[in-house]
């Protein structure tokens, strides 16, 4: 979770935002492993900014919990929307226990089902929606990393708690994040020609001790064979949905609405992020949560001020891939420069906690930002800046540092023919 999942947690409430935040895992930049098991970190953030490992598990139980809590929120499990009408306000429900088929009246509805969201479906018999769907070629498996054991006998990290840790190679890579119990949740990112191919446990030891030997050394051939053989394999899609309402009914959010692959870490984040831009919206149109407006329009049934807000909905924001790239020369040739431009135009160091009370008021605050920002620090650690404008300072940017990068190899090779033509020349007097 970064500074856009926090801000947005902390405009919702600040006190569970803070107990959230007691049981987090910072870290403060990447640890690549290399082929030969070599170890090259990279640090997110100049100021030392950090995203943060939690428990996805922990994180769900929480929120149920407190939703629960509230008398306003009643919370049925194990039943699926199988339809919905909205211009007459009403979903149907089937209950997966009994079989039950029932329908249920709303005032408002808030479509947060995930990538293959029925709500959106729904949408789509009403709303003119543009709507693009991708499965990338990978799939991914969930692994676990044990905790070790110390001297004391005490659990201890296997490798370094403060650094997301991946195995870039080339079309596929490995990732490991730390819990709080000293165990790692390590993902694996293939194809799915790869991963067909790993259908023996032999084929999967070898695959692993020649592509991931330091990894499988620490989570143990038994354990890797085990979580490999038992747990599914998943895909990854990309979806696109425009608009994201319809009237001043139903609005979706999250993975329903753009739903993202993992690689840049923004699908958790993002999805807070629609919660907290959906509230500054309806309180900015004087819309309370709790109350029926009265504002609705006599000759089409239709809460003007609902309809504004959620009129006033977002782009959709964009995702970025993190694979072999980070190993790269011209990777690490283009992320130096970027740094560089970012040291030198970009002075002063802006702390989440300054922004979040401004955050729960509005969206996003006007103007555009000042100074160069790598495109990873706009989208990680500045919740200020909109998704959209991160996209399009970026594209500006990479122009740019291309430039930029043209001029400095082709100032090298000018200087090389210079020297080559000088050597030659003395050579030639040499032997003359």
């Amino acid at each position: 979770m970064s500074h856009r999942g926090i801000a947005a947690l902390e405009a919702v409430d600040p006190a569970l935002t803070q107990r959230f935040m007691e049981t987090v895992i910072p870290m403060r930049g990447r640890m690549i492993h290399n082929s030969k098991g070599d170890l090259d970190s990279q640090l997110y953030d100049r100021d030392g900014q950090c995203i943060n490992s939690i428990d996805r598990a922990l994180l769900n139980e929480e929120l149920l919990q407190e939703a629960s809590a509230s008398e306003n929120i009643s919370i049925f499990f194990r039943h699926k929307v199988i339809a919905a009408d909205f211009d007459q306000k009403h979903i149907t429900l089937r209950n997966l226990e009994s079989g039950e088929v029932s329908s249920v009246d709303f005032d408002f509805c808030i479509g947060a089902d995930g990538s293959y969201s029925v709500i959106r479906r729904q949408m789509m018999r009403v709303v003119r929606m543009d709507y693009q769907q991708e499965y990338i070629k990978h799939e991914y498996i969930e692994l676990k990393m044990p905790a070790g054991v110390d001297a004391d006998g005490n659990s201890t990290f296997l490798l370094d708690p403060n650094h997301l840790h991946i195995w870039p190679r080339h079309s596929f890579m490995l990732i490991a994040l730390p819990n709080k119990d000293k165990t790692f949740t390590c993902t694996l990112f293939a194809p799915s020609s790869d991963l067909d191919r790993l259908n023996s446990p032999e084929a999967i030891l070898g695959w692993f001790k020649l592509h991931f030997s330091d990894a499988l050394a620490r989570i143990g051939e038994n354990v890797l064979l085990e979580d490999f053989m038992r747990n599914p394999r998943s895909p990854l899609i990309c979806t696109k949905s425009k608009p994201y309402h319809y009237k001043d009914r139903v609005i979706i959010l999250g993975d329903a609405a753009h739903s993202m692959v993992p690689f840049y870490g923004q699908g958790l984040n993002c999805g807070f992020e629609d919660v907290r831009i959906l509230t500054t919206l309806l309180a900015q149109e004087g819309i309370q949560p709790t109350t029926l407006s009265d504002k609705v329009g006599s000759s089409n049934g239709v809460d003007q001020s609902l309809a504004r807000a959620l009129d006033r909905s977002p782009e959709e924001p964009s995702s970025a891939e993190m694979r072999h790239a980070v190993t790269t020369p011209i990777y690490l040739f283009k992320k130096t420069l970027d740094n560089i431009l970012y040291s030198l135009s970009s002075r002063s160091f802006i702390a989440l906690s300054s922004l979040g009370p401004l955050l729960s008021r509005v969206p996003y605050p006007p103007g555009e930002p000042s100074g160069w920002l790598p495109l990873y620090t706009m989208v990680t650690f500045r919740p200020d800046i909109s998704y959209a404008t991160a996209r399009r300072r970026a594209m500006r940017q990479a122009n740019i540092i291309d430039g930029l990068g043209w001029a400095l190899f082709g100032l090298i090779g000018v200087a090389g023919l210079s020297i080559t033509r000088t050597v030659l020349a003395l050579c030639k007097q040499a032997k003359d």
